[in-house]
């Protein structure tokens, strides 16, 4: 079963977001809190959003995403931050079920991408990706820019 998130998921959300940042060997990165999720995905103006995977009434996964907007299409996209089923619940269906929901709200809507990043280490996750027809954006490299190097470039506008 496929839902969206709820005020009370949040403690879960938070959860998953560490696990997955643990299968992901960067839980030292995780500083999100309870109240910064409860605010992004339930507060006046949210500009994130979460649905959750459940398996015989257990959170078995979730999908964490957010608009994106393509000058060129000219229309909404969804970027999913994170999709993350628990180990225990992996092979049953729930992550094609949480992406056929974001590619269904992308139908529903008029969005013409599902974009996401995966690791370039993360073969299950990769092969799961392109046996649902996704492609690897390789002329399309993405970049960050945080922490300091975000705070200088910030402080010299």
């Amino acid at each position: 079963m496929i839902r969206p998130a709820t005020p009370a998921d949040v403690p879960v959300i938070a959860t998953l977001i560490r696990e997955l940042a643990t299968y992901e060997k960067a839980e030292h990165e995780v500083r999100v809190t309870e109240e910064q999720l409860r605010a992004a995905l339930f507060g006046d103006a949210p500009a994130v959003f979460a649905h959750i995977a459940e398996h015989d009434g257990e959170v078995a996964g979730f999908a964490l995403w957010f608009l994106t907007f393509s000058t060129w299409k000219g229309v909404h996209g969804i970027y999913m931050e994170d999709l993350y089923v628990r180990p225990e619940h992996r092979g049953g269906g729930h992550g094609r079920a949480l992406m056929g929901e974001l590619a269904g709200i992308c139908a529903e809507r008029g969005y013409e991408r599902l974009e996401w990043a995966v690791l370039d280490w993360n073969e299950p996750a990769i092969g799961f990706y392109e046996n649902l027809g996704a492609v690897r954006q390789e002329e399309w490299p993405h970049y960050r820019l945080s922490d300091a190097p975000l705070r200088r470039l910030g402080d010299r506008a």
